[in-house]
């Protein structure tokens, strides 16, 4: 958490917390929600000042009950999820080995390897098994170069490494917060 948090924090302990204004969509991207795109149902508007998403992306992290927000001075904004706290890039690094990196440019090692019923891809982080990223779907094919999956959808199996072959675990979709313990709408949260 960036400094200048801290002390705002410190200052003014009390500010109401926010829901319903910050979404992360499916590909990682940032979008702001004013009334009428959450009245909508709507996306929200992608967010695209570098210096914001810096700061978004340094003070974004989850409360006790797996609710993720970002915290914007004194004020928790919560975060409406797509899909997953977490989105990760699937590439090629100088070595020639496959490399994950999550939407807010961090290092992503896979513990394990998840298919939804929906075709998505997730991996479980190998520091911490409870944090779960979707992979981006303009990475679907490279991550399919490097997979076999059972014809049914079963399981199968992902090589992530010379030396390193995960199991491909299939999952239904409507199970992933529940598994791995977020809260994909704190808004909806709020409301109830």
């Amino acid at each position: 958490m960036d400094e200048i948090v801290k002390q705002a924090l410190a200052k003014w302990p009390n500010v109401p917390h926010c829901t319903g204004w910050l979404l992360l969509d499916r590909r990682g991207n940032w979008r702001m929600r004013d009334e009428a795109a959450q009245a909508r149902g709507a996306p929200g508007e992608p967010i695209r000042h570098e210096a914001l998403l810096g700061f978004i992306n340094r003070n974004y992290e989850s409360d006790a009950r797996g609710q993720w927000f970002f915290q914007n001075g004194p004020q928790r904004v919560y975060v409406e999820l797509v899909y997953t706290p977490w989105i990760v890039r699937l590439a090629v690094d100088a070595e020639g080995a496959l490399a994950l990196t999550d939407q807010a440019g961090g290092t992503f090692v896979p513990a394990a390897v998840f298919l939804d019923d929906e075709g998505g891809i997730l991996f479980a982080d190998a520091a911490n098994p409870l944090r779960v990223a979707a992979l981006h779907d303009h990475d679907l094919d490279l991550f399919s170069e490097h997979a076999v999956v059972l014809p049914d959808g079963s399981g199968g199996e992902f090589h992530w490494r010379a030396d390193a072959t995960l199991p491909l675990q299939p999952i239904p979709r409507a199970e992933v917060a529940a598994r791995f313990g977020f809260v994909a709408s704190p808004a909806a949260e709020a409301d109830h």
